[in-house]
């Protein structure tokens, strides 16, 4: 599988209450187990009105799915190619 960050424009994301939070995530647990085991969410970063979401999946038509069957927007659908932390230097 490929690793993918998807950035979601979501308004209002960054107020949402733990419940809501948690609602959401389901929401997409739900999409995802409906979609199989060629993608795989492994988290999501929110800051202001967007998420950044690292997933695992087999193609860029894997997450424009997990998109549409779970409601939430995928506005930019980057791969990426290579990792480096503190320990590349």
């Amino acid at each position: 599988m490929k690793k993918y960050v998807i950035e979601r424009e979501i308004p209002g994301v960054g107020a949402m209450s733990a419940q809501d939070l948690a609602a959401a995530s389901a929401k997409s647990n739900e999409a995802l187990a409906r979609l199989g085991p060629t993608i795989q969410w492994q988290h999501s970063y929110v800051a202001g009105d967007r998420t950044f979401c690292v997933y695992l999946a087999d193609s860029e038509d894997d997450i424009r799915r997990h998109a549409e069957e779970s409601g939430f927007p995928a506005n930019r659908i980057i791969e990426v190619s290579t990792m480096i932390d503190p320990t590349t230097a």
